[in-house]
This record gives C-alpha cells, structure tokens and sequence, in this order.
C-alpha cells in the first residue's frame, strides 16, 4: 500500500523511476482517497473520468526511460484553469456547463512533463471570496475541523492536497487566494512574481493582480510545481521575459538570505488575534536562532493597502465579469428584448458576492468617480510599489503571519467586510507584484473541545526572488518540524 500520508513529489518521483510503483497504482490510490472523502469536504466539482488513462499513458513514458518532476504525478486543477475538451465552470452557474476549447499554458507544461489532472476543484464563483463560501456548489469544509471554512478562493485545491485527495494541485491568487487557505489548513501556499507564470487560459478576475498559484505539502514540492509552469509566453502580453527576470534577480541580487524585515505595527494592530501574534513572534525568534537578522520595518502607507486593493480588484473584475453577457456562452435566459437577456441570464448566473463586486466596480469606474476612485487608487498603488522597492534594498525578505486569524465556522461572517479583513497581510503582494509563500507554523487550540488548527507565517521578497523563499521557506521547516502546538 501506498504511504499517502507521508508521499511527497520528490518521494513520488523516485519511487516510480525505480518502478515501486506505477503511474496507474498511484492514482488508483488518490482516486480511492477522493472517493471516500470528497462528499464529505467537497473539494472536486468533477473527477475526470479518464484520469487512469493518462496514468497509462505515464507509465508508458517511464517505460520507454522518460523522467520528468511531474511524470505521473496526479495533481488537482482549480476550476478557473483552462483544460482542453473539460468542463470549466468557475464555480457559477453561469458557466456551469462550459467546455473549454483550449489548453491555458500551464496545462500544456504540465501535459509535456505526462502529469496526471484528477480533477477540477471547488472555488468561490469566479474566485470572488476568502472562505469557499461562495461557490454556487457548495462551501468546501477545513479537512481539521468540518464545521469551519477551508479559506478561499482556492480552498477546493488546498482540502485536495491537504487530505491526501491530491499530490500537488494549482490554484489561482488574487490577493491571497492560494496562501491564506493553505495557512487555514496547514500546508505550503506560492504565489510567484506577477508574469513569472503564464495566465493565458486563466480566467480572469483582476487582471493586474491574478497569478496562477502552486499548492504542495512542503516547500520542494511547491518548487518543483513553479519550476515546471512558470517561464515566458508569448500568448500573455504580462508574461516576464527571461532578460526582465535576469535583470531583476541582478538588480536584488544576493546568493542567500540573511535579513528578514518585520513590520511590527501592523502584526501589532487590532484586528490580529493573540494567537496569531504570539505563534508569529516564537517563529520569528526560531528564525534568529539560526542565524537570520530580525529588522523592525516601517512601511508608512500600508494602511491604505486594503483600500487600494479592494477599489482596484472590483473595476478590473466588474470589467473581466462583463463578457458573461449569454449571448456567445454560458447560461443564457430569453427575456422580451436584448436588455432583458441580460439581466435576466446575470442575475441567475450570477451569486451575490460576485453581483457586488461588479456594482462595487461599475461605480468607481463610472463618470464623476473614476478620477476620484480608482485614478487616485493607481496612484496609491504605485506609491505602495516605490516604497516597497526601497524596501527591499536593506531586507531580503518580508515576514507576516498569512492572516490573522485562523478558519472561520461556515457562515461565522456573514458582514463581507469581516471577511475582506482576512486579506490583510496577503494582497500586499498582489498590489506590488512580488512573490510570496505562505508555509505552516503549528497550531493554535480554539473552542471547548480545543480542536487543533493550523497556522501559517508569509515570506515576501523582491521581484524575480522565488529562490529567497524556497530557501528560507526550507529551512523554516528544518527548524519548525514536528510543528509545535500554542495553547
């Protein structure tokens, strides 16, 4: 039998060159986990029906000597990923039944190296959402505690690998999508440089701020998914060039890490559970411990980052969102002239979260605010990248917690403010482009029956430095293995 529980990439990749057991055996394994546990947690919207035939056609290319870090790896896809001749829904009724007639470019990567999809998983509708709350089919529950959120967008990715439903899976992150719910349910969460990975085949949400994001149980792993999708592609006009990529890693460059930036007043601020603070606190003085230098950062605008954010991700989404009209795909509902198809095929293909963010959009976009909304939010914005720039000239890395609380009970928020407050310490990153992970950093004892459940802490670097953080995302795990629990 098949050690899931302990498998990683890595493990995986050696076990099947040395043919202790196939492609097919391996995901033989994953789809008999997926079919005990997803009706319960509700990760997958769909299992695909031929998965044991590309783990055929796997084994076949380790028969004939092939090696690649993904062959016969079985991987989750969020359902925004564009998968040829599959269903891709975003988890709205609008797109319920739509197939994709393309391949995005991180599945044409993933299908080169004979990677194995499973299946397409649960999402808030159109990735609109910190909880998995708002997907039209269904909340995903926390595998750690079935009455509390999985986190969001990506929570159906993130249940997936942390349940042992997955190996590695891909998630997108707008603004924390990818991190946050990986920190809610313990496990490793990236979201690389803005264009380091292609975003062709992604649908989009804010198209200046979307990234395809990589899931995994440990930091290798998180690597080796990232190393095998990210890379130019002429087919996205936001997508890095290898010379952008050089010229930025030599602009910051560093072989290692030493100097780790903290900026205390906003860990510090209200609004930031104890627990959180004091977990943070003891990871950071395991940091210091091997050697990192600790530095008090003071980023004096920060506090308008969550503002910012949440005036720019509704225009680009209300904007993204318009297309989804019924008219080319999609649902479509017949009312007594054009006007009405419209209104009638929006409102019942469209949730609630989604609906207010395109109102939420449509108004800062509209004439007579622009200049006073979303002009002025750009500005902002491109204050926020200038000061984090210079930031990065005397830190190497950026150190938060990943949220500020740990998962919530299902239906617990029902304010949405209350949960765009979760994105605190993620959208950062998002804003000014530059790569993060999130990785675990033990557990906290909530409620009488003092369940257990997991925390995160975020790594932030320059653009272009994915490398800082594998690195010192590894060696936290050295430092912090087995996970210690905080009462």
């Amino acid at each position: 039998m098949i050690d899931l529980e302990n498998l990683t990439i890595t493990k995986a990749r050696k076990a099947l060159d040395a043919k202790e057991f196939s492609a097919v055996e391996l995901a033989q394994a994953y789809l008999q986990e997926i079919e005990k546990k997803n009706k319960e947690l509700n990760a997958y919207l769909e299992v695909y029906d031929d998965v044991l035939e590309q783990a055929k056609a796997s084994d076949e290319m380790i028969g004939r000597g092939e090696s690649y870090p993904l062959l016969g790896i079985p991987l989750a896809i969020k359902d925004v990923i564009l998968i040829k001749g599959k269903k891709v829904s975003a988890a709205s009724k609008i797109l319920e039944n739509y197939v994709a007639s393309y391949d995005a470019t991180v599945i044409s990567k993933l299908k080169k190296q004979g990677a194995i999809f499973l299946g397409r998983t649960n999402t808030d509708e159109f990735a609109m959402g910190g909880s998995t709350e708002n997907s039209a089919f269904g909340v995903t529950k926390n595998p750690h505690d079935t009455s509390r959120v999985a986190g969001g967008s990506s929570g159906g990715s993130v249940v997936a690998v942390t349940s042992n439903m997955a190996l590695g899976a891909l998630g997108s992150d707008t603004g924390g999508s990818v991190r946050e719910p990986a920190s809610f349910c313990g496990i490793v969460g990236l979201k690389p440089t803005y264009g380091r990975v292609s975003r062709y085949g992604l649908i989009a949400m804010g198209s200046s701020l979307d990234c395809i994001g990589q899931i995994a149980k440990n930091t290798e792993d998180a690597r080796i998914i990232f190393e095998a999708v990210s890379g130019y592609d002429v087919l996205d006009s936001t997508s890095m060039s290898d010379n952008l990529k050089n010229k930025l890693k030599a602009e910051s460059y560093k072989l290692k890490a030493d100097t780790i930036g903290v900026p205390w007043s906003l860990i510090n601020a209200k609004g930031v559970d104890k627990k959180v603070k004091e977990n943070f606190q003891e990871s950071i003085k395991k940091l210091e411990t091997i050697g990192f230098k600790i530095k008090d950062i003071s980023l004096k605008n920060l506090d308008l980052m969550l503002a910012t954010y949440y005036i720019i991700m509704p225009a680009e989404a209300s904007t993204n969102l318009a297309r989804f009209d019924g008219e080319r795909y999609g649902l479509h509902i017949d009312g007594p002239n054009l006007l009405e198809d419209y209104t009638l095929t929006k409102g019942a293909g469209f949730g609630k979260e989604v609906r207010r963010r395109i109102l939420l959009g449509a108004y800062v976009l509209s004439a007579g605010y622009y200049d006073a909304y979303y002009g002025k939010a750009q500005n902002i914005r491109n204050m926020l990248k200038k000061e984090f720039a210079e930031t990065f000239q005397d830190v190497d890395i950026i150190a938060t917690p990943t949220a500020p609380f740990v998962a919530w009970k299902i239906g617990e928020k029902s304010d949405p403010l209350s949960v765009y407050l979760a994105d605190i310490f993620t959208i950062t990153a998002n804003m000014v482009g530059a790569p993060a992970i999130s990785i675990p950093s033990g557990f906290v004892k909530v409620g009488p029956s003092q369940i257990k459940l997991p925390l995160g802490i975020q790594f932030m670097a320059s653009h272009g430095r994915e490398d800082l953080l594998f690195e010192v995302g590894k060696k936290f795990e050295e430092i912090n293995s087995p996970l210690e629990e905080y009462p």
